[in-house]
């Protein structure tokens, strides 16, 4: 009984069907903003200290980057799935089912990356190879690899947990434990890969360990937080009625999403197989420019995953002119701040590739620059997308969000890279993107924008 009261208490002052929008969506976001820099953060500080062992390091790592993905996008379709389910149940005032939920959410994405990190292990170095690895390059894959897949599932864990949390309107929490997680991370990387104060000189296997290490800490603090705090961790989680019950919610949205999430690496992967025929800088260069990108742009993701829970209770709650609201101030933002970080790095392209770049790689420095300059102009219309993706998941309505994907990677990108390759070589490549961002990002929002006058 006492921990039903205390789920009841944590999910009405988490209600957000009720107040201003703004001061809502200003309050989720901004712990959101330093939650998902820390995240990304993992990956910029292994790139920038990567870097530092020279370009063929680099460009092993940039290799890894769909396979990771893939393991992030499938794990991420749980996470996203959680804070809809979640929300809704908040919104609609079932807080058995928001503990139960949860409980049965940790399960199964505790199983599932049991099951990929063993397939992973499998199909390393077949898969690789596939995707245009060298023999050069296949050892430093493998040493970092091997490390990142044994680790995978507690790596897996903090993005779901985090993700029930952030549904009752707390993300603050989340932040925190992540920040504590960056900096471990921070601290290990150096010591780690170039063998500081005693221990071995590690390289890649170094930068893999120090992430699986910074990820336990953020796992148990998750989980410490779940169970101890919110009271959203129930004991009897395995009654087989109710986790039918349980997959059948968190399956309806995971799995559309999960299969969201993998076009994106799988049209990497092509990418980087297109960039190989190039040489190994051109595919290091495109691992900076898309990991800078990813650090410019954790403000939109921490605004998508911001409003997803006030999506997600006013949708639950029938108060569809909240739901657009939330909407116009969300992509509004998003915007402006496209516009922004693409001019800093247009106008900044040669110093801030520079920064990743040993003083011998030229190469290096002019893809970067190139890369910016064809489609850092179309950030805006692209991250249009993005938005509307997540705002159709927190609707429950993944479905949408899939076939904006497939039209825009599989259809759209893909294509227009292959050609853009024959045609005009790295140039054509870049060009294939941001062809896709422009189109894509405009025609949808129009068409989206009509169909969510349906519900006001």
């Amino acid at each position: 009984m006492a921990d039903a009261d205390t789920a009841l208490k944590f999910a009405h002052k988490g209600n957000l069907t009720e107040g201003p929008i703004k001061n809502h969506l200003l309050r989720l976001t901004i712990p959101m903003i330093w939650g998902i820099f820390a995240v990304i953060s993992f990956q910029l500080v292994d790139t920038f200290y990567i870097s530092m062992l020279g370009s063929e390091p680099l460009a092993a790592v940039t290799f890894t980057f769909p396979v990771t993905f893939t393991f992030f996008s499938i794990i991420m379709g749980f996470s996203i799935a959680m804070s809809s389910v979640v929300s809704r149940q908040i919104g609609e005032g079932n807080h058995d089912k928001v503990r139960r939920i949860t409980t049965h959410g940790l399960i199964l994405t505790f199983i599932v990356g049991l099951v990929m990190a063993g397939l992973g292990l499998l199909f390393m170095q077949p898969l690789f190879r596939m995707m245009g690895a060298t023999e050069l390059m296949m050892p430093m894959i493998i040493d970092y690899m091997m490390i990142w897949f044994i680790g995978s599932i507690l790596i897996n864990l903090p993005m779901v947990g985090n993700s029930a949390i952030r549904a009752g309107g707390d993300t603050l929490v989340p932040a925190m434990i992540m920040t504590v997680a960056v900096i471990v991370n921070v601290v290990l990387d150096p010591i780690m890969i170039f063998g500081l104060f005693g221990f071995p000189r590690m390289e890649l296997q170094g930068a893999a360990l120090a992430t699986v290490i910074a990820n336990s800490a953020a796992m148990f603090a998750g989980l410490y937080v779940l169970y101890f705090k919110k009271k959203m961790i129930c004991r009897d989680g395995l009654h087989l009625n109710h986790f039918k019950d349980s997959l059948k919610r968190l399956g309806f949205i995971a799995l559309p999403v999960a299969l969201t999430g993998v076009i994106q690496p799988v049209t990497n992967a092509v990418i980087i197989a297109l960039l190989a025929t190039y040489s190994h800088e051109a595919v290091a260069a495109y691992g900076v420019a898309t990991r800078l990108e990813a650090f410019a742009f954790s403000i939109i993701m921490a605004i998508a995953a911001g409003m997803s829970p006030i999506i997600g209770q006013n949708f639950g709650a029938k108060n569809y002119q909240r739901v657009n609201n939330t909407l116009n101030l969300a992509f509004k933002f998003a915007v402006t701040w496209s516009l922004f970080v693409g001019a800093v790095f247009i106008f900044f392209a040669e110093p801030i590739a520079k920064l990743f770049a040993e003083s011998d790689s030229p190469e290096l420095v002019a893809v970067i620059v190139i890369y910016f300059h064809v489609v850092a102009l179309t950030y805006a219309p692209g991250n249009l997308v993005q938005g509307w993706g997540s705002a159709f998941n927190a609707m429950g309505m993944p479905k949408r969000s899939l076939v904006m994907i497939v039209v825009r990677l599989l259809i759209l990108q893909i294509p227009l890279a292959v050609i853009g390759h024959h045609a005009f070589g790295i140039n054509g490549i870049f060009a294939a993107i941001a062809i896709t961002n422009m189109v894509t990002g405009l025609g949808f929002h129009m068409y989206n924008r009509k169909l969510c006058r349906q519900y006001t």
